[in-house]
């Protein structure tokens, strides 16, 4: 069984699924959906297309280098079967998933700090901008660039209440 990928996408096509496209050059273009296959016969370029693969790595948002796609790149080369190292390359295929998915969380991790401090300088900026609008605006003060803010003093109404 072949599991073909996307030429619009880059995701995967199993078998009797997707659309082939045959261009009068005998090039053969495969399509998991229609969607791909409408964008192909646009002429859009699906590095400018935001939902395919070819976006995501171009624009950093998915690992592109990494050793471990070595494993999964398509070779046309028939090989003579041999039982020890088909053992082997089974053995070492949820080693190889695990140390990917590690590498793949420290690109998302690495790609979330960013978007934090962007997102931390932003409602900060907001928040000096905006103090007026708190409830209380004789409370707050600024000072040396930080918000103080001080707590207000809790009224006993237990006691009131008890005499």
């Amino acid at each position: 069984m072949r599991i073909e990928k996307c030429w619009f996408c880059s995701s995967s096509i199993y078998p009797g699924h997707g659309i082939q496209f045959v261009r009068n050059d005998a090039k053969i273009f495969r399509f998991c959906r229609s969607k791909c296959h409408k964008n192909f016969k646009m002429k859009r370029n699906p590095r400018k297309v935001k939902w395919t693969k070819a976006y995501r790595r171009l624009h950093g948002k998915d690992m592109t280098q990494d050793t471990t796609f070595e494993f999964e790149r398509k070779r046309n080369r028939p090989a003579k079967y041999d039982r020890n190292e088909m053992f082997d390359t089974l053995k070492a295929i949820p080693i190889i998933s695990k140390v990917r998915s590690g590498r793949q969380k420290k690109h998302i991790e690495k790609r979330l700090v960013k978007n934090t401090e962007n997102k931390r300088k932003w409602d900060k900026a907001q928040l000096e901008q905006d103090i007026g609008l708190i409830q209380e605006p004789t409370l707050a003060s600024i000072t040396h660039g930080k918000i103080k803010i001080p707590k207000q003093p809790q009224v006993e109404e237990n006691r009131a209440m008890e005499e």
